[in-house]
């Protein structure tokens, strides 16, 4: 008798991602994980989903599944809704479904002994995922679209199987159902009101200074957040699709939950786990491109020797090689590449790689609790820089500096940083943008920073379709 296959497949042809994303736009629950910006390995493959068979969600110390009380701390009781889906890996494919959602900044405070913020506007849950049967796999490198099904959450064999054919089939259709031309993108000028002026930011960089010099730290990252009111009728996709024209990414996302609406553009992995073998990439060290193509060469080759980046580069790989310990097998940690350059539409970056071995009998869970929230976005050391930065932005973060992205039924995990992301909800759009101060740090390039991560977002918002 022939073992019921734990995952079915079907190859349909070709579609964009974006047009398929319009087209499961009809459903509840999209989830777009998009490569934007083509790479060989970082952005080769986009993942889109829809229609969730149950929703996960952490908030005020409180977890649920579907809206029922789930007992135990935040990460225990994701596991716990995930344990009944557990599925063996496939690496011949490009994806297996999954739990699609974020993990929030302020999750930290629920993981760790730190300090909680004074303002929260409550726009986010510290959890949102949702729970996915089945998924579209579009692989940019081969051309090919692949869709994957699970029969989830249907636990006997024959019936699995059923609900697997039949979402292939429904999926399918979805797919190949004509759709009606997109709206024309044309600009929404909004007013953006930000907790720091440039006085104040400034004043904040000081003030991290003097931590340094007081010896409570060796760094810590600064964001303003800025806030903006949204028009009537605003089209949350279609401003996707433009901030993906402006400023493609290979870790882009657009994710449509319960009325929060995010729309990410992050260059930023921060974890990767396939197997045991444990990915992260952190970016520290900005600075704006130049149309001029022998000027920007200049102005890469620069930040590549600038000494003052490469040390908050260096100090936050130590930090995630330590973090990394906490839950790797023993010397399985290494840094591949340290202080690379990755360039993108308006921004190079200095990007360094670390990697090791998930010591066996952990999961992606627990990597996540032992490393979360990534250290190139709080500080060195982390608690106390964590500490700081509330001290200092006295608004919660919410999604910003958090994770976005896959937790595979395969025990797979893929994550951005959430940079470079807007999030909208109750009428308002939220964008925020730092950067790691350290003793060399000035503070009137440091607020200057912020401006230039922030610019290519803004600039979506703004600019119009040609």
């Amino acid at each position: 008798m022939t073992a019921e296959p734990m995952v079915w497949t079907r190859e349909i042809p070709f579609i964009d991602p974006v047009a398929a994303a319009a087209r499961l736009a009809r459903l509840p629950g999209l989830a777009f994980l998009d490569s934007a910006m083509r790479h060989d390995t970082l952005g080769r493959v986009s993942v889109l989903a829809a229609d969730p068979f149950a929703r996960f969600r952490y908030r005020d110390g409180r977890a649920t599944l579907d809206g029922r009380a789930v007992p135990g701390s935040p990460i225990a009781a994701l596991r716990a809704c995930l344990a009944p889906y557990r599925l063996a890996p496939r690496p011949d494919l490009p994806a297996i479904p999954g739990a699609i959602g974020y993990f929030a900044y302020d999750l930290g405070a629920s993981l760790e002994r730190v300090a909680a913020p004074a303002r929260r506007a409550g726009l986010t849950d510290d959890i949102a995922f949702n729970l996915y049967d089945t998924l579209l796999a579009v692989d940019h490198g081969r051309g090919t679209c692949l869709l994957i099904a699970t029969g989830f959450p249907e636990a006997d064999g024959p019936a699995r199987a059923a609900r697997a054919q039949a979402r292939l089939d429904a999926f399918a259709d979805w797919l190949a159902a004509p759709s009606e031309p997109l709206p024309q993108w044309t600009g929404a000028r909004l007013t953006w009101r930000s907790n720091f002026s440039r006085q104040t930011y400034e004043a904040a960089v000081e003030k991290v200074r003097d931590y340094i010099r007081a010896g409570d730290i060796y760094q810590a990252n600064i964001a303003q957040r800025f806030a903006a009111d949204l028009p009537p009728g605003f089209d949350p996709f279609a401003f996707y699709r433009r901030l993906r024209e402006t400023n493609p990414a290979t870790f882009g996302a657009y994710l449509d939950f319960d009325g929060l609406t995010v729309a990410s553009s992050s260059p930023e992995r921060f974890l990767k786990l396939e197997g045991r073998a444990v990915e992260t990439r952190p970016i520290k060290g900005t600075v704006a491109r130049d149309p001029d193509p022998a000027r920007d060469a200049e102005i890469a080759a620069a930040l590549q020797a600038n000494p003052k980046e490469r040390a908050e580069n260096i100090m936050i790989v130590d930090l995630l090689r330590n973090d990394l310990s906490r839950v790797c097998e023993p010397g399985s940690v290494r840094v591949p590449t340290l202080c690379g350059l990755e360039s993108y539409a308006g921004i190079h970056h200095l990007v360094s790689v670390v990697t090791g071995t998930l010591r066996e009998g952990s999961d992606a869970l627990d990597l996540i609790q032992k490393t979360f929230p990534g250290g190139s976005i709080t500080g060195a050391p982390k608690l106390r820089a964590m500490d700081i930065i509330t001290e200092i932005e006295t608004d919660a973060r919410e999604l910003y500096c958090g994770a976005i992205g896959a937790l595979g039924f395969d025990g797979s995990l893929d994550t951005s940083i959430a940079i470079r992301t807007v999030f909208m909800a109750k009428g308002q759009a939220v964008l925020q943008a730092g950067g790691g101060v350290t003793l060399l740090s000035e503070p009137g390039p440091e607020y200057e920073e912020t401006l230039t991560k922030a610019a290519r977002v803004f600039a979506a918002f703004e600019e119009e379709a040609p």
